[in-house]
């Protein structure tokens, strides 16, 4: 069966750390930029915060330098606000490619949804039943104030909470890359557990190009100016398992766990790969 979809959108949840500073006054503002200088410690949750008790450790940490990562009410509103800023619309464009490929999908998921942009997309493009999985309570409150006609759920990629084959649409922007190794291998088993023989699996996720590339006059060549913004965006954001991501080689370790490769396309700043669950 379904989860049950919480009522994400009137939930109340806690204030974090960040969300009791007072950005006047020097010393709040010195521990807000904390991350920007350099200094990336551990999430702290506030005891009451729904699910705590289910995020891995993984999770906890600044990713991209952000104070105490996506966990704070002020920081998930900025995050939804301004991520298609920094990314200068590159990453609206991918959500578009996604939606275009999973056209005509009965029932989609959003994988790794954060504020919900993609769900509500696939969910505007006409498809009927769109579910979106993520393990932040603020985003998943931002998403479903935003996107009533999607359903948010609370979990963690590698262990859904959705039964077999319950989708023949998945739209993954932006997740890979910040899971462990491992963790990702055990997110795309899963993946394979809940979609539908012959069901569509987009995947989004930074160009290895930017960060790999030593020579700035071929980085120029490959992707003009944006592609130099993207190599310092790259080299500043905290991204513990880009690395490991970046090796991975997606024709045989889609088809290690079921899917058939469709397309691999390196471009900058994304990388775009299209598969299909075997029938």
């Amino acid at each position: 069966m379904d989860p049950a979809p919480q009522d994400w959108a009137n939930v109340e949840l806690p204030g974090s750390w960040v969300d009791d500073l007072n950005l006047r006054r020097p010393s709040d503002l010195w521990r807000f930029l904390r991350p920007v200088r350099g200094t990336v410690r551990p999430v702290v949750l506030p005891p009451e915060l729904p699910g705590r008790s289910m995020l891995p450790a993984y999770l906890l940490q600044e990713f991209h330098r952000m104070p105490n990562g996506s966990y704070s009410k002020d920081v998930a509103d900025g995050y939804q606000r301004w991520f298609d800023v920094t990314m200068l619309g590159e990453v609206a464009k991918a959500r578009r490619r996604i939606v275009a490929q999973l056209a005509g999908a009965k029932a989609a998921l959003d994988l790794g949804c954060g504020a919900g942009q993609l769900a509500g997309a696939l969910r505007a493009s006409g498809i009927p039943d769109v579910w979106a999985l993520d393990p932040c309570p603020y985003l998943l409150k931002e998403g479903a104030r935003r996107f009533p006609g999607v359903r948010f759920i609370q979990g963690i990629a590698e262990r859904s909470p959705f039964p077999d084959g319950r989708f023949d649409a998945v739209g993954v922007c932006f997740l890979f890359h910040e899971l462990p190794g491992a963790i990702a291998d055990r997110a795309l088993a899963e993946l394979h557990r809940v979609m539908a023989p012959g069901a569509r699996l987009i995947i989004v996720e930074p160009s290895p190009v930017q960060m790999q590339e030593k020579s700035l006059l071929r980085l120029l060549r490959v992707g003009g100016p944006r592609a130099l913004y993207f190599k310092l965006l790259a080299k500043f954001a905290f991204e513990p398992y880009v690395r490991v991501w970046h090796r991975k080689d997606p024709g045989p370790w889609l088809a290690r766990h079921g899917f058939r490769l469709l397309k691999d396309e390196i471009g900058v700043p994304m990388r775009f790969i299209s598969a299909q669950k075997d029938a």
